[in-house]
């Protein structure tokens, strides 16, 4: 009887050691799932509306124009999309130092960082505007003349404020990390005007009737998906990107966060 019962509990130890011994996640083979996605992480800067921010009334989540074309890219590529909120000057060393695998964050596509990263097509074009108050009394760039000119440290902006300082007498430029911070100091009348890409600052003119805006004559280089150098996701973000256009989804978008009731 002691042996019988010996050689039971032997094949159950066997048993539990041999179940111990392979993943749950994946029916107990001890490989990779066939459903299971690779991930891609995406870096950006979660305070541009409408292209990408967090909306505090409905959650925490990161949403989005360059967020719901990432999520279709990623979608019909095959892979599971993470996404992780960084200051936007800080984008560009996150892909180098390989923190990131894609950038998407209203990121213009200009030579200096083509130096640095490679991008994906143009899938977006956009303007430039300065934003005052309306009691201000500006009323034009010339205008500025002694005034304090505020941008977004990192963006392309920053060289069109830099650019303004040269041309404007008096003109101080003040650089911050975040558009919303601009916009906080715009109102309190720390800064009396915020220059941004033309979708941007036309989101924040629907929020603030106390705004108005003076366009910039700028030449846009077009907003694109940046890359680490060489990387092989390039040619397949453009093969999505390019039916995109093509097949209407990329209009879709546009409808729904620039053109459309999303937009902020």
């Amino acid at each position: 009887m002691k042996k019988r019962l010996a050689i039971i509990l032997t094949l159950l130890l066997t048993i539990l050691a041999t179940a111990c011994g392979t993943s749950t996640d994946n029916g107990g083979t001890g490989e990779q799932s066939k459903d299971e996605k690779k991930k891609l992480v995406m870096g950006t800067s979660a305070d541009y509306p409408p292209f990408e921010y967090i909306d505090t009334k409905t959650g925490e989540e990161i949403i989005g124009f360059d967020v719901d074309l990432a999520k279709y890219i990623t979608d019909q590529l095959g892979y599971e999309l993470v996404i992780k909120d960084i200051a936007f000057d800080g984008l560009i060393g996150a892909l180098q130092a390989n923190r990131v695998d894609f950038v998407a964050a209203c990121m213009s596509a200009t030579e200096e960082r083509k130096k640095s990263v490679d991008f994906s097509d143009i899938y977006f074009i956009s303007g430039e505007m300065v934003l005052v108050r309306k009691d201000s009394g500006i009323e034009k760039v010339e205008d500025l003349q002694g005034k304090v000119l505020g941008v977004q440290l990192g963006s392309i902006q920053e060289g069109t404020a830099d650019d303004l300082q040269e041309e404007i007498t008096d003109l101080e430029v003040k650089k911050l990390n975040k558009a919303p911070e601009l916009i906080q100091e715009l109102k309190s009348k720390r800064i009396d005007g915020v220059v941004l890409d033309q979708t941007v600052a036309e989101g924040f003119l629907n929020q603030f009737d106390d705004l108005l805006s003076i366009t910039l004559e700028v030449d846009s280089a077009g907003t694109a998906i940046a890359f680490p150098k060489d990387s092989e996701l390039v040619d397949e973000f453009n093969t999505v990107i390019q039916e995109m256009k093509e097949n209407g989804e990329l209009d879709k978008l546009v409808q729904k966060w620039i053109a459309g009731e999303e937009k902020k």
